[in-house]
C-alpha cells in the first residue's frame, strides 16, 4: 500500500528559512498532486501549496505566496516545501498530502489520499 512519509521540521529563527521535504512511496508519484498543509495550535488546518503531476502548475494561499515555493522531484518521488523568510506565526505542526482527483479537492482537503507524518516547526523571534 502507499503511503506519504515523514516531513523534516526544525527550529529556525524569525527572517530565516527552511525546507520540508516529502517523499512517498508504494504509489505512482506522478500522477498524484501534493500539497502542504499546516495547523497552528488551535487554529484550523490550513493550505500553503499545491503543485500539478509535472510540477509546472503551482497554486499557493495568500499566507504563502511570495514566501513559500513548493516544488516536486518525480524522479524521487519527492515534494518540496522551500520557505523563506519566515515568522513566528509560521510555528504549525506541517503535513504533506497526495490526491488524484484534482488541484482543488485536495487543497480544499477532502480529496487527499494520503496525508504524511506532521513534524514541528517552530521560527523563534
Amino acid at each position: 500500500s502507499g503511503a506519504v512519509g515523514r516531513v523534516w521540521g526544525g527550529l529556525v529563527q524569525a527572517g530565516g528559512s527552511l525546507r520540508l521535504s516529502c517523499a512517498a512511496s508504494g504509489i505512482t508519484f506522478g500522477v498524484y498532486y501534493m500539497a502542504w498543509f499546516r495547523q497552528a495550535p488551535g487554529k484550523e488546518r490550513e493550505v500553503l501549496a499545491a503543485i500539478g503531476w509535472s510540477g509546472i502548475l503551482t497554486r499557493y494561499a495568500d499566507s504563502a505566496k511570495g514566501r513559500f515555493t513548493i516544488s516536486r522531484d518525480n524522479a524521487k518521488s519527492t515534494v518540496y516545501l522551500q520557505m523563506n523568510f519566515l515568522k513566528p506565526e509560521d510555528t504549525a505542526v506541517y503535513y504533506c498530502a497526495a490526491g488524484r482527483l484534482s488541484m482543488s479537492s485536495l487543497m480544499r482537503g477532502d480529496g487527499a489520499e494520503y496525508w504524511g507524518t506532521g513534524t514541528q516547526v517552530t521560527v523563534s523571534s
